[in-house]
């Protein structure tokens, strides 16, 4: 770990301090002084130490690590750290939990964050994903008022069954998501024992500019393990940093957690006529339609050394693509493509990037942009326009990614329906997969949830979307419900 050069005590501008005991008065027992600079500066700087926290995935922990290529991938991707097997490249994870504010426990039924920076010799690479393979809405546009339901409500100041099961209820696209955060896995027993997800459909091109969509996976390496709800509440009681406190020890013992690295790909000219939505962010696409390709292992191998500075004040944004991967039509990471750039920039201020933890590590950043907040002069008197005479950065003339056609009118809607999209279908075929055991378990979470609901119409509607997905599901969710609520 770094430390400060040795030395006096200063203040922030560097002059030597003659007391950190006692301020500064008119007198031994007489008032402070406005004077007391070394004071003043303590408790305005102190006031200042926090910057606002995330609106979602506030609570979290970070390691950086290793992602090493194991296969060959140059048929779909000319991403040049994709481009040779062995090849190594620097990361940064941050897991975090949802819904939660900055000091809620860890150990909570919510979906994890697995926000992912790839520090590439082409520039950062961002891939901000989940620990389940879909998500609760199919519309960027719907995710405020979503986010809403989890968070407080504007008068009680508390989360409430009511809000979170009249959305899920009015909104039957997330019944896929409900049955996987309720199931086992929606409480990993740590960190390290569960899997990541990109989550969204992305687009790889290789050198001949031909486009596939991928689905990115991350299958822990140290075996899926899961809390149950009274395990969680204990530890949630006892150590509500259970998870962070986890993984830091566990890479200070030298147990570097690692997961290994898939893909699924799916030749362009496969999205239009395929049998789901591929860009519907409710669905996954069925390993038998196309089987996950090992490319790689994922480390975490070194804890950061200051958890504001690297953890909290870390960015990430699905808008930092490199050459040979872009986004996709989906319509949730459209809007995040936006919106997470935006939240770094009102949270940490414009110049975020600049910061150690999120600027490129294998690279140099050569922009046009200047001065805001926390601006370090690191440009000089470089011109700060483009084209110019005096050598400055230039355009590449090469997009990162292929186009993609587009048709129609613009128009709002619904995106255009396949052979078998439904919002049920998925649902019902997870419940199916799980045994007698891991479904009941899942009844029993669910009915614990909406028989808090005040509302006999909400409490119904909530039931009859999982009997939409299985009528054996909702039968014994609606014999539950109605036990708890008498």
């Amino acid at each position: 770990m770094t430390v400060q050069e040795q030395g006096p005590l200063t203040t922030e501008a560097g002059a030597p301090v003659a007391d950190n005991q006692n301020s500064e008065t008119a007198g031994p027992a007489g008032p402070v002084l406005l004077q007391s600079q070394h004071l003043l500066e303590k408790l305005a700087h102190f006031n200042r130490e926090r910057i606002p926290e995330r609106v979602v995935h506030a609570r979290g922990a970070g390691a950086y690590g290793t992602f090493t290529l194991t296969r060959d991938v140059s048929q779909w991707t000319r991403a040049a750290f994709l481009s040779e097997v062995g090849k190594q490249t620097e990361t940064f994870l941050r897991f975090s939990t949802v819904a939660g504010n900055l000091g809620s426990a860890d150990t909570v039924r919510d979906p994890r964050g697995f926000a992912l920076k790839f520090y590439t010799e082409e520039g950062n690479y961002d891939l901000v994903g989940n620990n389940t393979p879909v998500f609760f809405i199919k519309d960027a546009l719907k995710f405020p008022d979503f986010i809403h339901t989890q968070k407080r409500d504007p008068y009680t100041g508390s989360q409430e069954a009511d809000n979170v099961w009249d959305f899920w209820g009015l909104s039957p696209e997330s019944t896929h998501q409900v049955t996987w955060l309720f199931g086992d896995r929606g409480i990993p027993a740590t960190l390290r024992h569960m899997n990541g997800y990109g989550s969204h459909t992305y687009q790889w091109n290789n050198e001949a500019g031909e486009v596939f969509w991928v689905k990115y996976h991350f299958k822990t390496d140290q075996g899926i393990r899961n809390l149950t709800q009274a395990e969680a509440n204990r530890i949630a009681g006892e150590d509500p940093d259970y998870h962070q406190r986890d993984l830091r020890t566990a890479i200070e013992r030298g147990e570097f957690p690692s997961w290994t690295v898939q893909v699924q790909v799916m030749p362009a000219a496969d999205a239009a006529a395929y049998r789901f939505n591929p860009f519907d962010l409710t669905k996954v696409w069925p390993h038998a339609d196309y089987p996950p390709v090992e490319i790689g292992r994922l480390e975490l191998n070194r804890n950061p050394e200051n958890v504001f500075a690297e953890v909290e004040q870390s960015v990430f944004s699905p808008a930092h693509f490199v050459p040979g991967i872009g986004p996709s039509p989906d319509r949730m990471l459209q809007g995040r493509l936006f919106a997470y750039g935006d939240a770094h920039r009102y949270r940490v201020g414009v110049n975020a990037d600049h910061l150690p933890v999120n600027r490129p590590h294998a690279t140099q950043a050569r922009t046009h942009a200047r001065d805001g907040h926390l601006y370090d002069g690191r440009h000089k008197g470089e011109r700060n326009y483009e084209p110019n005479s005096f050598g400055g950065p230039e355009q590449t003339g090469r997009p990162l990614w292929e186009p993609v056609g587009v048709s129609g009118a613009t128009s709002y809607g619904a995106a255009p329906v396949h052979a078998e999209d439904d919002d049920f279908g998925q649902a019902g075929a997870l419940y199916r997969l799980m045994s007698q055991d891991e479904q009941a378990r899942l009844v029993e979470n669910l009915a614990g949830f909406i028989a808090k609901v005040s509302r006999d119409d909400i409490a119904a509607r909530a039931v009859d979307n999982f009997r939409r997905a299985d009528e054996d599901f909702g039968k014994r969710l609606e014999v539950a419900v109605q036990a708890l609520r008498g």
